[in-house]
């Protein structure tokens, strides 16, 4: 267990007084057995003329800002602290049917995991692709399976940040070698879907540890996946990073597709060339030591 800060900081500037239409930030960690919320703050420049908070139908928190006047620069900043518990290596106990692949899920289950069972890119060479990850028999362990995927990944494909909004297709780092880590999530859960299995996508943030112990560390906006196992719910792969699990990981939003967890997303009223950046600045530091002494 240990007690994480993340600040996350986001200025629009513009190159002349624009208006300003509703925003809408999904920057909440999702509270959890895992996570517990331990304080929030939450400050917009200009200050909202309403601010309010709604859950989506994923159940991720979302906050509402609508405006009135117009300003050269708008600028967000969100300080959460965490009680954060993780496991270096967990073990999940998956109901007997469903630890060996192939299975299928329950009626009941299937239901309910249809949209995420659902190929958004239903092309041939993802599916060569996650073939590669099954045995000649085709029956293995589940678990193995996915750490293959998720191990092969991060050993053939380069990590090359991009700051442009969106994803490559699957089929795009596929043919490229490289992407990000939403491309990387994009594309083991069209993989795991190739093989009737249920993903959705993650968006929050990763703890990045010093290699001493230090009460400072690095983070960044991050994405990744989940699927749906029977016995052990919603479990976490991180292709980028290779690690099976919570560790390092803070959970902001869920959802089938990754257009639905932007972090922040608005309009503003003015000339298309009034706008002329956006800064973004992330950080995660680990309070353990500090919140430990002061309780």
């Amino acid at each position: 267990m240990r007690f994480l800060t993340v600040s996350h900081l986001t200025v629009y500037r513009y190159s002349e007084p624009v208006g300003l239409g509703e925003h809408r930030m999904m920057l909440r960690p999702r509270a959890s057995h895992d996570l517990r919320l331990v304080k929030t703050r939450l400050a917009i420049t200009p200050e909202p003329s309403e601010l309010h908070w709604i859950h989506d139908v994923f159940d991720n928190s979302i906050a509402v800002a609508s405006f009135s006047g117009k300003t050269e620069e708008l600028r967000f900043e969100s300080v959460v602290t965490i009680e954060h518990i993780e496991s270096e290596r967990p073990e999940y106990r998956l109901e007997t049917a469903a630890k060996t692949y192939p299975f299928a899920y329950s009626d009941e289950e299937r239901a309910d995991l249809a949209r995420g069972m659902e190929r958004r890119f239903p092309t041939e060479d993802v599916q060569q692709w996650a073939a590669r990850f099954l045995t000649r028999s085709g029956s293995m362990d589940t678990m193995s399976l996915l750490r293959s995927m998720t191990d092969g990944i991060n050993e053939q494909f380069d990590y090359r940040r991009r700051s442009a909004r969106g994803v490559q297709t699957p089929s795009d780092t596929l043919r490229c070698g490289y992407g990000t880590c939403r491309d990387f999530a994009h594309l083991m859960i069209e993989g795991v879907r190739c093989l009737g299995l249920a993903a959705r996508f993650v968006s929050g943030y990763i703890f990045v540890p010093e290699v001493e112990p230090t009460p400072t560390g690095g983070g960044a906006t991050h994405a990744w996946l989940q699927v749906y196992l029977p016995g052990a719910g919603w479990v976490d792969f991180d292709p980028t990073n290779k690690i099976v699990g919570n560790r390092n990981l803070i959970r902001v939003a869920v959802a089938w597709d990754h257009s639905q967890v932007l972090p922040l997303w608005g309009t503003f009223i003015g000339k298309p060339s009034a706008f002329i950046e956006m800064e973004v600045a992330v950080n995660v530091l680990d309070e353990t030591a500090s919140l430990r002494d002061a309780s």
